[in-house]
């Protein structure tokens, strides 16, 4: 029998009371060589698993033109958006080729961290559609949640956990796919507390839920329930390289900004500042507010500072003015007159509006205050009726929506077909009948 005290067989590491080495037929193996071994392997299926997505991985002007056919303006917020999935798609390479292991010989090799982006904007401004489109164009696994929904562990509600768990059945179980996944939380705004001093109270679906994500956004492993038979084992996914998007309305904040930018006139006499602003003026500053966002208005406004860290890039989504609300009603790809047209042109009819009516009825949306979301309800409300009517009848080649009908001064003009006769009512053909 030897007496010579065994050593791994890969890193040389000797066997010692703190450090003991699995045993094999012909060497030995210590935890850390173990551990690297696992770290490999596992970029083996990885690798594999983002051959696909890797192969045709967009480039920011590409992203960008592809959601500029869905969404109109917000320029700002699309080229951020862009760049972030393109770097995410770099460190996706990057993982695949280089991965991080715990014990890397190579002190040249930089491993690049996500950067996790906060939208903020008025309601309407198209930050849930920037998402839904991104979701198009992304080749790994996206899924898109609603923050109003989630509960503090063990409360009746949906955990943080469920958003990774519906990341892994949108990868079809695959693992290694999901851990390169991208999650948009919108309703963030939701989750903030209702005041800078609520510390010491039970807080179920807000800063108790922003407490539950500061790991999950930040890496963490989390333990996925099997489908299927009970005594499976668990998945665990590691949110590590997950991209997360998050968004919200923020109704508000503009208050906070204003009161931090704008505290009141100073001076007096010759050094007084001007406190009555051109409407313009007021237009332009509405327009550049959120732009002008700092962590520190997001901690006021009731975010944990905590949270707010995990979000280093902060982009701002404006308002709509009307001229942006008409091309959006014209422009995009699903453009809604191109959506009611295309309702009217099953009935064989055809559908017009005019540039006044356009103009109306982005100006009735600005009203309302709902902004882009606001469209659709204008539209119905103007068009239910014709849509209640029309189907009955068999002779109207066009109906032309003017500003007249927006405002409600006037009737959709119909023009009906030359060579075709009216059609008799039910009633009128059985008066028919009896003659």
């Amino acid at each position: 029998m030897s007496d010579k005290t065994p050593a791994c067989s890969f890193c040389g590491q000797v066997q010692t009371p703190q450090i003991p080495l699995i045993a094999g037929m012909n060497g030995h193996i210590c935890e850390a060589c173990v551990r690297l071994a696992h770290q490999v392997i596992s970029t083996w299926s990885r690798k594999r698993s983002m051959s696909e997505p890797l192969k045709d991985s967009p480039k920011p002007l590409a992203i960008k033109a592809i959601l500029d056919r869905y969404v109109i303006g917000q320029d700002l917020a699309k080229e951020t958006l862009s760049v972030a999935v393109y770097n995410h798609f770099k460190r996706l390479r990057l993982e695949t080729d280089q991965p991080r292991i715990c014990t890397h010989p190579d002190k040249s090799v930089v491993e690049l961290d996500k950067s996790n982006i906060l939208l903020l904007g008025p309601s309407g401004t198209g930050k849930t559609l920037l998402a839904s489109t991104l979701a198009r164009i992304v080749g790994v696994p996206f899924v898109i949640a609603d923050a109003t929904t989630l509960t503090q562990a063990g409360y009746v509600g949906e955990d943080v956990e469920s958003i990774i768990a519906r990341l892994l059945d949108s990868a079809d179980g695959n693992k290694e796919l999901a851990e390169w996944g991208v999650v948009y939380i919108d309703e963030i705004d939701k989750l903030a507390r209702s005041g800078e001093n609520s510390h010491g109270t039970r807080d179920v679906g807000g800063e108790g839920v922003q407490q539950a994500l500061l790991k999950l956004v930040e890496g963490t492993p989390v333990k996925v329930p099997a489908k299927g038979r009970k005594d499976q084992a668990p998945v665990i996914v590691d949110t590590r390289n997950i991209l997360f998007i998050v968004g919200g309305a923020f109704a508000g904040l503009e208050k906070l900004l204003e009161k931090r930018m704008k505290p009141g006139a100073k001076g007096i006499g010759f050094h007084a500042t001007h406190a009555n602003p051109t409407e313009a003026e007021k237009l332009a500053d509405k327009l550049r507010l959120f732009n002008e966002v700092q962590p520190e208005d997001l901690r006021h406004f009731g975010l944990i500072p905590e949270f707010i860290g995990r979000f280093p890039v902060i982009t701002a989504l404006h308002d709509l003015d009307e001229e942006a609300l008409v091309s959006i009603l014209t422009e995009p790809q699903n453009a809604l007159t191109k959506q009611y047209r295309q309702l009217f042109a099953l009935d064989n009819v055809e559908l017009d509006f005019t540039d006044d009516a356009l103009r109306a009825i982005a100006q009735k949306a600005i009203a309302h205050g709902t902004g882009a979301r606001g469209l659709r309800g204008v539209l119905e409300g103007i068009l239910r009726k014709l849509m209640f009517t029309l189907p009955s009848e068999e002779n109207v080649s066009r109906c032309v929506v003017t500003g007249e009908v927006v405002r409600g001064e006037g009737e959709i003009a119909l023009e009906y077909r030359e060579s075709a006769a009216p059609a008799m009512t039910a009633t009128e053909a059985s008066y028919a009948q009896g003659a």
